[in-house]
């Protein structure tokens, strides 16, 4: 069974760092595309970041560009390091796998990890 958690969510003050991590279970992540995304209150869900397993290749929101960073530290685990954090980022995040080569919408999802910035 396929299945995806996300953890490392918080509270955090503004300009501060989180590390949010997904484990996969049922599969591992070297022919899929990882992705992170978040929704904020009243908001679409949004793309912030991918990582493509076959060639490691990532991109990256211009919103987060150069801040965020995504990796895979392994078979079965995503991370996405979060840095110089605003208050505009407070939203639950999601992890999200597909079973390609090439970025698309997700087959599987995660139940979500809340984020807050605020000081």
């Amino acid at each position: 069974q396929v299945q995806l958690v996300e953890s490392g969510g918080g509270l955090v003050q503004p300009g501060g760092s989180l590390r949010l991590s997904c484990v996969a279970s049922g599969f591992t992540t070297g022919n899929y595309v990882m992705s992170w995304h978040r929704q904020a209150p009243g908001k679409e869900r949004e793309l912030i970041a991918y990582i493509i397993g076959v060639s490691g290749k990532t991109r990256y929101a211009d919103s987060v560009k150069d801040r965020f960073h995504i990796s895979r530290d392994n078979a079965t685990n995503t991370s996405l390091q979060m840095n110089n954090l605003k208050p505009e980022a407070t939203a639950v995040y999601y992890c999200g796998a597909r079973h390609s080569s090439f970025p698309s919408v997700p087959d599987h999802w995660g139940q979500g990890t809340q984020v807050t910035v605020s000081s």
